[in-house]
């Protein structure tokens, strides 16, 4: 319970109509969710619209409708709130009435376009296993110390974030880290929270289903570390040609981590195998478990975050040395015949090129490099040529197939990343629709120590199709038939 004067503490009014002088009991966005004393917050989503269920949120016991435009005619004894964007007074209202728990912990956002979940996920063994009490909001999962929550959301909505950092402060942990999106940012679902500090991995080409243009991309990511206060710490990727921007107009303080350039967190790459990356970090020579480049980038954001937070660097890197990655990142099987099965979640050209990059650096010799690779339904449609390309550029074999098709045309999707194709591209690629025909037909290519990449779903468990979430496996699928085929 909480008293509704004090929940829109932050909130910009524009019209009250009824008093606020009342306690409630909730505050929801989901009609279904409503009970008696519920405040109903009526968001504009991009398939429905709160505002059409007025009647139902009152029918089941909403005593307060916040909304942006309001209904012609009022019901005696509802009170109702009329603000420019109910999205950002639905964040700072459940910041309220949760009790401001993010002012409690010590939480630190992670954004940008890759890496997002392994710096997250990384950082929260790493906290763990250096004897603090840790909470993780992922795209993977959320987890409360060894509690395991299911996520539904790389970032959850305002309600369900500020009731998840409540059973954490609960829960007596100190430390939070959590990815940030660009829909959440863009949505107000982390407006009000208090972040120690934020870190970016990097920007590419994604996203551009919602957000339009690829500045506005920017600009929403960018958003994030402008509204970060004096108080906390911004660390940016130097090597990446956006990284300074997005730092210009933060107040936090500034540092970097590079490969490159000069840098606060330092690395060098001596040695990249699949045993694990060989490294210098600030002068001082480490092994990490994580393989490739890209995860040598998300090790010093992780490091540099670890020493921004107190601690101790040869600890981190002590700690740091001992940890593997995220579920679904890089993460590779070898069959009885030595072939090695490499399952990613790489669903973007970057994240793609990036995976396959690292494969041909790990290459020994002359194996062949076999990608099974597919594009998302009901999104961005720019990047399934380029990445059909970039698969072709970097693999011997390739064999496009769905990923999560949801309500579009699988074959439609396939003739989307074909049209990318050149003429050299043309000779190596075949299209199966069927997933788990197309693994079952890249092991049967597959010779020994051939490396084959199945890439767009990583830790998924599951394929959606026209509304349905089918069970799913990249990982058990390449397993079962590496056995089924005797490799």
């Amino acid at each position: 319970m909480a008293r509704l004067q004090d929940i829109l503490y932050k909130v910009h009014l524009k019209e009250v109509h009824g008093s606020t002088d009342l306690k409630v009991t909730d505050v929801q966005i989901d009609s279904r969710k409503l009970s008696k004393g519920s405040v109903f917050v009526a968001i504009k989503g991009e398939k429905t619209d709160g505002h059409k269920f007025f009647d139902k949120a009152i029918e089941l016991g909403a005593t307060v409708i916040v909304c942006e435009v309001l209904p012609k005619q009022f019901v005696d004894g509802i009170t109702y709130i009329q603000v420019n964007s109910t999205n950002e007074a639905v964040a700072y209202m459940a910041h309220n009435f949760y009790g401001e728990p993010s002012e409690k912990l010590k939480l630190v956002g992670v954004t940008g376009t890759n890496g997002k979940t392994t710096i997250a996920t990384v950082l929260f063994k790493l906290f763990t296993q250096m004897g603090h009490k840790c909470g993780l909001i992922s795209t993977v999962q959320n987890q409360i110390a060894d509690e395991i929550i299911p996520s539904t959301h790389t970032t959850p909505d305002a309600v369900s974030l500020n009731e998840l950092l409540k059973k954490m402060k609960d829960a007596h942990c100190t430390h939070v880290f959590m990815e940030v999106s660009s829909h959440a940012i863009h949505q107000h679902r982390t407006t009000g929270l208090h972040f120690v500090g934020g870190v970016f991995s990097n920007i590419t080409h994604d996203h551009l289903d919602y957000h339009k243009t690829f500045d506005e991309y920017i600009r929403v990511k960018k958003k994030f570390f402008d509204e970060l206060p004096s108080t906390s710490f911004a660390i940016s990727n130097a090597d990446d040609k956006r990284g300074t921007v997005m730092l210009q107009n933060t107040n936090a303080k500034k540092y970097y981590y590079s490969l490159k350039t000069v840098a606060e967190f330092k690395g060098k790459i001596l040695d990249n195998a699949l045993t694990g990356l060989q490294m210098m970090v600030n002068n001082k020579e480490v092994h990490f478990r994580l393989i490739g480049e890209f995860n040598a980038y998300n090790l010093l954001a992780v490091y540099g975050a670890a020493v921004c937070l107190g601690e101790k660097s040869e600890d981190v890197l002590t700690s740091l040395s001992l940890l593997s990655g995220a579920e679904g990142r890089f993460d590779y099987i070898i069959s009885n015949q030595l072939i090695i099965g490499i399952v990613d979640y790489a669903h973007t050209p970057d994240a793609l090129e990036n995976v396959l990059t690292t494969i041909k650096k790990l290459r020994k010799g002359h194996e062949q490099i076999i990608t099974v690779v597919g594009c998302g339904g009901d999104r961005d449609k720019t990047k399934r040529p380029i990445m059909a390309q970039s698969a072709c550029d970097l693999s011997d074999r390739v064999i496009l197939t769905s990923d999560n098709p949801r309500t579009e045309d699988p074959a439609q999707i396939l003739r989307d990343m074909e049209e990318g194709l050149n003429s050299a591209a043309k000779r190596k690629y075949i299209s199966i629709a069927d997933r788990k025909e197309a693994i079952k037909t890249a092991v049967s290519l597959a010779q020994e120590e051939d490396i084959i990449l199945v890439a767009g779903k990583g830790h998924e468990k599951y394929q959606d199709i026209n509304g349905v979430k089918y069970p799913f496996d990249d990982k058990e699928v390449l397993r079962e038939m590496f056995e089924i085929l005797g490799k």
